[in-house]
């Protein structure tokens, strides 16, 4: 996907700073304070355009959420949809989620979300799936036990690869999903992408993963 350079990005983000925070490194273990709630935090990793994010935040306004998102041009229209709505229970970042560790506590998130990322399929680049073993590392590192990864696509590789990765990692499957817009599965919340597959007829695969 090529991406539509905005110049203008970089000061509305720095113009936006309850929203997008700024220096999340000196977050880490503080995040509840932002939020001035001791509520779960779940996090979205690779948050685009937000659609998914804020969808969530409004129908769970007990649940903190933080999108991650290293693409400037891209965050701001997940911005704009929170201070659009006026969503307080949902934050940004703009940064790269190779860093997660350095901007929470260990333990200090519940769940995290990861919905239609890069494939990347050539063998080579599979380091860079959000859902190779390193990756997974990471996550533990923050979430801790019972931590869940709820994890969508529309790349039947992809999910087939992380399942594998998922299960060689420890983690127990739940709510494996081959067609979910077909299943019985209540209250989805559909990203920009999912809307624009499902309407194409495309099938969208779901599972969650929980550590041990």
């Amino acid at each position: 996907m090529r991406l539509r350079n905005k110049p203008w990005a970089k000061d509305m983000i720095a113009q936006n700073p309850t929203i997008v925070v700024p220096n999340p490194v000196e977050m880490a273990g503080k995040w509840k304070y932002l939020f001035e709630n001791n509520n779960p935090i779940h996090i979205e990793v690779g948050t685009g355009k937000g659609q998914f994010l804020t969808g969530m935040g409004q129908a769970n306004p007990d649940i903190n959420y933080i999108g991650i998102e290293k693409y400037d041009s891209v965050i701001i229209t997940a911005l704009e949809r929170v201070k659009d709505n006026n969503i307080q229970n949902v934050k940004f970042l703009n940064e790269d989620v190779a860093e997660l560790t350095i901007f929470f506590a260990e333990g200090e998130l519940e769940r995290v979300y990861i919905n239609f990322t890069d494939p990347w399929p050539k063998n080579r680049h599979e380091k860079r799936r959000l859902t190779y073993e390193a990756f997974l590392k990471l996550y533990e590192q923050v979430m801790g036990e019972k931590g869940e990864i709820h994890f969508k696509t529309d790349n039947q590789g992809l999910f087939e690869y992380s399942l594998h990765s998922f299960s060689k990692y420890g983690l127990i499957l739940n709510n494996v999903s081959l067609d979910l817009h077909k299943s019985d599965f209540e209250g989805n919340i559909m990203t920009e992408y999912e809307q624009k597959f499902s309407e194409k007829g495309m099938r969208i695969y779901r599972c969650e993963a929980q550590y041990r």
